[in-house]
């Protein structure tokens, strides 16, 4: 059995501390394991309490992208680039 592909932009794999900003608050520390120009996965120990839409500001770069949640997992979830 095989899973369908849905994302419409090929992700390529990495390993980037990412924050996950919202409320003009400090954020949660997060791992950013694959990438494109789309979105994202991002993993982190506790996806409890994530809101909806934040913005996820890249540590390496200082980039950052407005991100809207689309599926949680125990450790992961998967956002959309706004």
């Amino acid at each position: 059995m095989y899973t369908v592909e849905r994302r419409k932009t090929q992700r390529r794999r990495v390993l980037k501390g990412a924050t996950i900003a919202f409320n003009h608050a400090g954020g949660i520390r997060c791992m950013v394991r694959n990438l494109s120009a789309g979105g994202a996965c991002l993993e982190l120990e506790y996806p409890v309490g994530i809101p909806r839409e934040f913005v996820l500001v890249m540590d390496s770069d200082r980039v950052s992208f407005d991100s809207r949640v689309v599926w949680t997992g125990p450790h992961h979830i998967g956002v959309a680039f706004q």
